[in-house]
C-alpha cells in the first residue's frame, strides 16, 4: 500500500518566478516555464542540492554548514496571499516582492499542509514539502520599498500564511496553467506533537 497518496485537491500554476540575484535582493523575475532539477529551479539563485545553514536550523547545525537543500522552492497560495495584501491595507501583493518561486490557486490552508505532502505537475515533475515557510523581514524591505507604511505589518499579517518550502523528488518541466496534484502522507499525526513543542 502506498505510503503517499493522491488526494482530492488540486492547484493552478497561476505564477513561476526565480531570484536571479541573492545579494541584489529578494526580487523574483516571472517566468511563463521552468526546468525543475534536483538542484533546484533552473536559474535560481536558492538552488542548489545543498546549502549553507542559516538561523533557521541553529538548533541543529553550527551557522554556515554545509546542509542538504530542502529550501529550493518557494511556494505560496494567491488565496492565502490575497489574505495577507487585505491585512496590510492592500490591493493586492505582489509576488515578486516575496521572492516566490510558484503561486498556486486551489489549495486551502496551503501553508498548513503536512511535512512530506507532494505537489506533483503533468510532467511528473513533483516538489516534496518540506514545511512552512516563516515570515522574516526580508520581503517587509520589499514590500515597504513599493508601499510605504505598509511593509512594517508584513510578518504578522503573514503568520501560518507564508507558504512552505519545497525540495525536488523528480525533475521536469513546469508552466503557467498547469495543475497540480497534492499527496498526502497516509500517517495519523504524532499525539505527542504538543508535548515535543513545549506546549
Amino acid at each position: 500500500m502506498p505510503a503517499l497518496k493522491p488526494s482530492e485537491f488540486k492547484a493552478t500554476i497561476k505564477w513561476i518566478g526565480r531570484v536571479e540575484d541573492r545579494a541584489a535582493g529578494l526580487r523574483s523575475v516571472p517566468l511563463e516555464r521552468a526546468m525543475l532539477g534536483f538542484a533546484g529551479l533552473e536559474g535560481e539563485a536558492h538552488g542548489g542540492v545543498t546549502r549553507a545553514s542559516c538561523s533557521r536550523v541553529t538548533s541543529q547545525h553550527p551557522k554556515g554548514t554545509e546542509i542538504a537543500n530542502v529550501r529550493q522552492i518557494s511556494v505560496l497560495s494567491a488565496e492565502e496571499m490575497a489574505l495577507i495584501a487585505a491585512d496590510l491595507g492592500l490591493e493586492a501583493l505582489a509576488p515578486e516582492y516575496l521572492g516566490a518561486s510558484l503561486i498556486i490557486e486551489g489549495i486551502p490552508d496551503l501553508t498548513l499542509v503536512p511535512p512530506s505532502s507532494r505537489l506533483q505537475a503533468p510532467s511528473g515533475a513533483t516538489l516534496v514539502i518540506d514545511m512552512e515557510n516563516r515570515p522574516c523581514v526580508w520581503p517587509a524591505k520589499e514590500v515597504e520599498a513599493e508601499h510605504a507604511g505598509h511593509g512594517k505589518a508584513f510578518v504578522g499579517a503573514a503568520k501560518n500564511r507564508r507558504g512552505v518550502t519545497a525540495w525536488v523528488e523528480r525533475g521536469g518541466e513546469i508552466a503557467l496553467g498547469d495543475e497540480l496534484v497534492l499527496h498526502i502522507p497516509d500517517q495519523p499525526v504524532w499525539p505527542h506533537l504538543a508535548q515535543a513543542r513545549g506546549e
